[in-house]
């Protein structure tokens, strides 16, 4: 009888003894994702909690909290011509990735998936701008745009077809396309990668059906392809939209935000607030717009696409 009862005591069930297996799996699951946890709590939640707390106060960043301002930071960044150029820059750059370098993408993507010979030479030319750095991204693409047909690339390309040097960044006019051709350039390959790894999913007898049922290569794309890489496409948008607003490092090494305040952004407005015109409450106040901006746009996304894939579409 005792040995019986021994054997019952080794094998007891994880409940007798105070904690399920299930609570087990789950303390064990918590354990690994602590140290992340911690990092994202130190890093990114408690910033944006200062931030919040310091953009209701006058403060330069260096002394005390001393003067309360309440929501004045905020009535003045509304009245403030400066933020407003640059919340309308940082519309530019969101409409224009998502109407032209995606789509670009998108169709080399589409090419490259072809069977074109050197693809994966295309593809490894292609991406190697988005592993660079901002900085020197935008220092390949000064000197590309320097407005002396001697030494400024593009304007030597002009010039040996007879046409007219361009001011290039030192135009108000045209900084800000100069600086999206840059953007668009060191991101162009990310988001082809994207499309491409939704394509290698795309089972190709599909495809052949369609064409055999008549369809030409446009139909079949747009009835047959687009559908299929739909998770790829809305990845891309989603991380293009996120990037446009917070766009900041390649506009101000290019620009600085100039010439008189023509290719400022969102980013770079905030940037000058707080580390150029040390206000720090000030950029605080700018950062947590810039914050409750990329919340609700990627909420709204979010919500969209997930009703759009819910009833099957793309």
């Amino acid at each position: 009888m005792s040995a019986i009862s021994g054997h019952e005591n080794t094998f007891m069930p994880y409940k007798s003894r105070g904690i399920t297996r299930k609570a087990q799996d789950r303390l064990t699951i918590l354990l690994f994702l602590l140290p992340a946890f911690i990092f994202i709590a130190i890093f990114q939640i408690y910033p944006m909690i200062r931030s919040a707390y310091f953009s209701v106060w006058e403060w330069n960043g260096l002394g005390p909290l001393e003067t309360y301002v309440g929501l004045k930071n905020f009535t003045d960044i509304w009245s403030d011509k400066s933020f407003w150029k640059g919340l309308q820059n940082t519309s530019l750059i969101v409409v224009w990735s998502l109407t032209i370098q995606l789509p670009l993408a998108l169709i080399l993507a589409l090419l490259i998936e072809r069977d074109l010979p050197g693809r994966a030479i295309f593809r490894s030319i292609l991406f190697v701008p988005f592993v660079l750095s901002e900085v020197i991204i935008g220092q390949i693409w000064i000197k590309m745009f320097r407005p002396d047909a001697h030494y400024g690339f593009i304007n030597l390309i002009l010039d040996q077809f007879g046409l007219k040097a361009q001011p290039w960044l030192g135009d108000p006019n045209q900084a800000m396309a100069c600086a999206f051709v840059a953007l668009s350039w060191q991101y162009f390959g990310l988001h082809m990668l994207l499309y491409i790894a939704g394509l290698q999913n795309v089972p190709q007898e599909l495809e052949e059906a369609a064409r055999i049922d008549g369809a030409n290569e446009i139909q079949t794309i747009w009835n047959i392809t687009l559908p299929m890489i739909g998770n790829a496409i809305r990845t891309s948008v989603f991380l293009s939209l996120l990037g446009s607003i917070q766009v900041f490092g390649l506009v101000w090494v290019m620009t600085r935000g100039g010439p008189i305040g023509a290719s400022e952004t969102l980013a770079t407005y905030m940037y000058r607030a707080a580390f150029l015109k040390f206000s720090l409450g000030y950029g605080s106040a700018v950062a947590i717009i810039i914050l409750v901006l990329s919340l609700v746009l990627s909420t709204v996304y979010q919500l969209a696409a997930g009703r759009h894939e819910h009833v099957g579409g793309m």
